[in-house]
């Protein structure tokens, strides 16, 4: 198992744009995928949620991100012709279609695990990649997976979700939250 430090808020490489990967059947591509597999699962495992990490989270400026939501939480074009998606890597990916109607939410990053951060998102996006053969992809995502490609893409390009905030009051604690949503769930 290959897992990696992820690097927190404050560190200046998580605000560096990444670059292109140029030739992506290559050992250095293959083993920053398998990095990155390997510190969300372990992520996962320890704190029993995540989604998504991109390449610049463990200090690889590489546009690659890897993504494993669970099924049931994506929406996919039928065209894009994907299938059931992730887990899998995307590889320089880029969205080409933004959908006018945007969504709120509050998110939260590996890289700053105890902040939330409210933001706006596209509602859906159009997103372009390749696999890990090298082979061109597309898909249409919806609701979780938009925002969460998004913020993953953001990554990519240097910005941080704190970068994205509503406004100043956009941010709290993470246990702020979770505590404030178990009162409202035994209050109704």
């Amino acid at each position: 198992m290959a897992v990696q430090e992820i690097l927190l808020l404050g560190n200046e490489q998580l605000w560096q744009p990444s670059a292109a990967v140029e030739r992506v059947v290559t050992p250095e591509v293959r083993e920053t995928v398998t990095d990155l597999a390997d510190t969300l699962a372990d992520f996962r495992l320890r704190h029993g949620f995540g989604r998504a990490i991109a390449a610049p989270q463990i200090g690889r400026q590489l546009r690659i991100i890897f993504v494993n939501m669970q099924s049931g939480t994506t929406t996919l074009n039928a065209a894009s012709n994907v299938g059931m998606f992730g887990p899998a890597p995307l590889i320089n990916p880029r969205i080409v279609r933004a959908s006018p109607e945007m969504i709120e939410l509050w998110d939260d990053c590996f890289s700053f695990p105890d902040l939330m951060v409210r933001v706006r998102r596209h509602l859906e996006i159009e997103v372009e990649y390749e696999d890990l053969a090298g082979g061109s992809r597309s898909l249409v995502a919806r609701d979780d997976l938009s925002e969460l490609l998004q913020h993953e893409i953001d990554h990519l390009d240097g910005v941080l979700a704190i970068d994205r905030a509503i406004d100043r009051r956009s941010f709290a604690l993470s246990r702020q939250l979770r505590s404030e949503a178990h009162a409202n769930i035994y209050s109704a």
